[in-house]
């Protein structure tokens, strides 16, 4: 079975508050078994608009991640996020 994956892209207006949205969205990810792959380090915008923050998430498939992401634990995070981010998130197949 293909994994499953968000690809998340941010910008943080308020790097305090939101530290509150990475302790949160700790709880749905560990019950989802989500693998940071990558998460807000060094990157090279080569195309597109692009944002501060990129986050890559690896779950055990699609399914898996489109439950984390509908969680009650995930949107609660999200309410948190969006007080102190904007951005994107998708959630892809992988092959």
């Amino acid at each position: 079975m293909p994994k499953g994956y968000w690809i998340a892209r941010v910008d943080v207006r308020d790097a305090e508050g939101y530290k509150d949205y990475v302790a949160a969205s700790k709880l749905a990810f560990d019950k989802y078994g989500a693998k940071m792959l990558a998460r807000g380090g060094a990157h090279e915008l080569a195309e597109g608009t692009g944002r501060a923050r990129n986050v890559v998430i690896e779950f055990a498939s699609l399914q898996t991640a489109h439950d984390c992401y509908h969680s009650p634990e995930y949107q609660a995070a999200k309410a948190i996020r969006q007080k102190y981010a904007e951005g994107e998130v998708v959630l892809v197949e992988g092959i």
